[in-house]
């Protein structure tokens, strides 16, 4: 592995793991904060909050008796309930049996003691917090990026190698090349007519400027502009960046992101020279497509080779607010669109269908973290959300030392009547952690080998 790809090119190696540590530590914060809130309001007595692990650099005890505290090793953190045991916090506790010879009645307030469901609910609401907040971020970014307005309307014009366009600011959109766009009570969207423009660089758009219908000059709509790069890509591996403009692909000019993209889906990952267009400067990269597994709308997966990079319209679309239910139900859509694409994921890796190396691990995560944080602040959130949602249903997975598996083993005692034995419980622990692990140094594998 070439260990100078890990470091990102907007600030180093140490910038990447500030981002790391920052998207974990807030996941992680509300994660365990799900469990404290949920735990106390059930009469569940919380010990210890932690974010990290090892040595306790600051720490304060508030006037519930639960002592905050962020510790040395920011790469994760727990709740310590009263009479768990001591190993994660290091700290003195009360065992059981000294609480129930103190006071019988206050084995109500520890984890173990509590009624079944108070305990259910401690342990469901840290994933449950996770998806709360992933919801929250998305709603809180749709509502910030508002809507296209109805007719599309320029709003800033991008700048592109060929320049000299006639499209301005507020121009309302009503054709391109003769294609009428649709209007928003139209099956689809106005997106729909790009399959039938002609691919020119120059097209003639019908506009409505300041009450005056003309025709003016435009580029196509889909420029092979670059609006984003896919962290841990080619593009972004060779230091393609947001904004540059791909002018030609092994010395065919290319004027239309459609036509790149088919250029690249036929490359069968044979190496593409890109003349790349920068700031009124042009550059050349040499790159390398890789095969990706893309999850599809009606499911399943399907392979294509990539380079990393999204594009962009010729211009940015006029937006108007969005509402807070309208972005309220998009946030809900889009994660559950994450926790369907992972399950699926993961189901056509287990099958076979897809390839493993799409499981990253820490270094994999650190480096994504560093490469949305490069790509400015909304990017980054962005991520948070995303990989918030992935810590929720990871800690759902009926796995013993996961969440998921504490709820199979309450549901066990709810039907049954009386929790798993210490025995069973000690092995089937056990087997979790040693589960954990195993994916662990996996997800690291794939870090350093795929």
């Amino acid at each position: 592995m070439d260990i100078g790809a890990l470091i990102p090119q907007f600030g180093g190696f140490v910038y990447t793991i500030i981002a790391f540590v920052v998207a974990l530590s807030v996941i992680v914060a509300v994660h365990e904060y799900g469990h404290y809130i949920i735990g106390r309001l059930s009469g569940i007595r919380a010990e210890v909050f932690s974010i990290g692990f090892g040595p306790v650099l600051l720490s304060r005890v508030d006037r519930h008796g639960t002592r905050w505290q962020i510790a040395a090793l920011p790469f994760g953190g727990y709740v310590k309930f009263w009479g768990d045991s001591n190993a994660a916090s290091g700290q003195d506790s009360q065992s059981m049996a000294e609480i129930w010879r103190n006071n019988p009645d206050d084995l109500r307030h520890t984890m173990h003691g509590a009624p079944l469901w108070a305990r259910a609910a401690t342990v469901a609401a840290g994933p449950v917090f996770n998806f709360v907040m992933s919801i929250l971020i998305f709603a809180g970014i749709f509502m910030l990026r508002g809507t296209a307005t109805e007719p599309l309307t320029v709003g800033e014009v991008k700048e592109l190698p060929q320049g000299g366009y006639e499209l301005r600011a507020g121009d309302e959109i009503l054709a391109i090349a003769g294609h009428d766009l649709p209007g928003p009570e139209a099956e689809g969207s106005w997106t729909g007519i790009i399959d039938s423009l002609p691919r020119e660089p120059v097209l003639p758009y019908t506009v409505r400027r300041d009450g005056v219908e003309m025709v003016v000059d435009g580029p196509f709509l889909f420029p092979p502009y670059v609006q984003s790069v896919a962290p841990r890509s080619a593009a972004f591996d060779v230091g393609i960046a947001p904004g540059d403009v791909i002018t030609a692909v092994n010395g065919d000019p290319v004027f239309a992101f459609e036509q790149l993209k088919e250029v690249v889906e036929g490359s069968d990952g044979a190496p593409l020279l890109l003349d790349v267009w920068r700031d009124g400067e042009m550059l050349e990269f040499t790159l390398v497509p890789r095969r990706t597994d893309e999850p599809q709308p009606e499911g399943g997966f399907v392979t294509h080779w990539r380079i990393g990079i999204v594009g962009g319209m010729a211009f940015e679309p006029a937006t108007e607010p969005m509402g807070p239910l309208a972005a309220a139900s998009g946030a809900v859509a889009q994660t559950w669109a994450i926790v369907q694409g992972s399950i699926s994921g993961l189901w056509h890796m287990i099958t076979g269908a897809i390839s493993t190396c799409n499981i990253s691990g820490p270094v994999g995560i650190a480096e994504t973290s560093g490469a949305m944080a490069s790509q400015g602040a909304q990017s980054f959130i962005w991520f948070i959300a995303v990989l918030s949602t992935a810590v929720g249903l990871l800690n759902l997975f009926p796995i013993p030392a996961l969440d998921g598996g504490h709820l199979v083993f309450y549901a066990w005692e709810a039907v049954t009547g009386r929790p798993p034995s210490d025995g069973v419980l000690k092995v089937l622990m056990s087997l979790g952690i040693a589960m954990i692990l195993t994916l662990m140094v996996f997800a690291l594998g794939n870090d350093l080998f795929c």
